[in-house]
């Protein structure tokens, strides 16, 4: 790749940074232009920092655990958790790859764990990510209205009666998001349990009225 070609594509990213494990900084690219997996979203900051939090690490730490994130964007939570010693499959669609191996790329020093970036689609085939993994994550994947059965039936693929999913999203309240999120609760607790986390076993800093943090089991 020439300078200017080089030169161009930094041109197209900005870096958001996250303090995480008491000192270190992670860096973690956005794009400038782009679909809403391209930034990084609070309700991803909320479910990231929750990971470090000492209740959590004492009830589920993430050492050598398999660890699974849907719609990972920009990899932000995956990445964290990486951090910590969990071996990480960030996943999202075709465009968002590039990004998330950059990321991953970025912020190899800091993983103690493993990251690796693969495709898939919600809805379609997830035997390749079979057997079920210790941990799922999601932040903010409740977006589309065409997507919501698809991501259902890919959670009741891949959660074992074992996993862990955890589920963070802001609570949105124009347009279709209300009906989006009822709908996506009316499928999912077909299937999983519901426990909110409340906001004092989160971070202290980084949560929010708005965002809702979940802890789901299969049934």
């Amino acid at each position: 790749m020439d300078s200017m070609s080089q030169q161009s594509e930094e041109d197209s990213y900005f870096v958001r940074e996250l303090d995480i494990n008491a000192g270190s900084v992670l860096k973690v690219n956005q794009c400038l232009k782009g679909d809403v997996g391209h930034v990084v979203w609070d309700a991803a900051i909320v479910l990231a920092k929750y990971l470090e939090t000492k209740a959590f690490l004492k009830s589920n730490g993430l050492a050598s655990k398999h660890v699974l994130e849907l719609g990972a964007g920009t990899g932000i939570v995956g990445l964290v958790a990486a951090t910590l010693g969990a071996h990480v499959t960030l996943t999202d669609l075709e465009d968002l790859q590039a990004l998330l191996k950059k990321n991953i790329n970025v912020n190899q020093s800091l993983i103690s764990g493993s990251a690796t970036a693969k495709v898939l689609k919600w809805g379609e085939n997830a035997s390749d990510f079979l057997p079920p993994p210790d941990m799922i994550l999601m932040a903010d994947c409740i977006y589309y209205e065409q997507s919501v059965g698809p991501l259902v039936d890919t959670l009741k693929t891949l959660a074992g009666p074992d996993t862990c999913v955890l589920c963070c999203y802001e609570q949105r309240t124009e347009g279709v998001n209300p009906e989006m999120e009822r709908r996506f609760f009316e499928l999912l607790l077909q299937h999983f349990s519901s426990e909110e986390i409340p906001a004092e076993q989160q971070d202290p800093e980084y949560n929010s009225p708005d965002i809702h943090l979940l802890h789901l089991r299969r049934l």
